[in-house]
């Protein structure tokens, strides 16, 4: 179990578990984007670590940037998306590569799809660490997940609540009363 703020967690997804699920996802990755220097946008805060780990499992030519966006206020999401960092490469004609660290209403990737888009890259392809398909509010193609998990909230491995919480090498999930 584990203490956050005035929540207790308990074990949900292991590293070893994540981190056998993110060498997968690599793979596909360079499976699919051989030869096509894709550009792999992090979305922050959450997505840092899964971030590094997938970057350094690929194997073929790619490039990193992180973009940030907020949604979420304690254990809710607010349904409204804020862009506090935007993108500074040129995303024109390039394969781009969103990562989140989880997608629950996917109204925070629908934004950022839209947003992208409007800079015409050659192709958008989403990977998401988490996916709760009971949450999902908007149609979404999600083509990377790494797992589909319950609509329950999740924290560690770069998930907060609160901003508390991230620095775990496992996910944790709120413990029910």
């Amino acid at each position: 179990m584990k203490q956050i703020r005035d929540k207790t967690f308990v074990p949900f997804i292991e590293s070893e578990s994540l981190q056998n699920r993110i060498k997968e996802l690599a793979q596909e990755v360079n499976k699919d984007y051989a030869g096509k220097n894709p550009l792999l946008i992090g979305v922050l805060n959450g997505s840092f670590m899964f971030v590094a780990d997938l970057f350094k499992s690929i194997d073929i030519e790619c490039e990193v940037t992180f973009i940030r966006v907020s949604s979420y206020q304690s254990t809710e999401s607010t349904g409204k998306v804020k862009q506090v960092l935007g993108l500074k490469e040129d995303i024109k004609d390039r394969h781009i590569i969103i990562v989140e660290d989880i997608v629950d209403t996917g109204m925070t990737m629908q934004e950022i799809l839209g947003q992208l888009a409007s800079n015409q890259p050659a192709s958008i392809k989403i990977m998401t660490m988490l996916f709760k398909p009971e949450a999902l509010k908007v149609p979404l193609k999600l083509d990377y997940v790494g797992f589909e998990i319950p609509n329950k909230f999740v924290l560690g491995y770069g998930l907060d609540y609160d901003g508390y919480g991230r620095n775990t090498d496992t996910i944790y999930v709120l413990k029910e009363s």
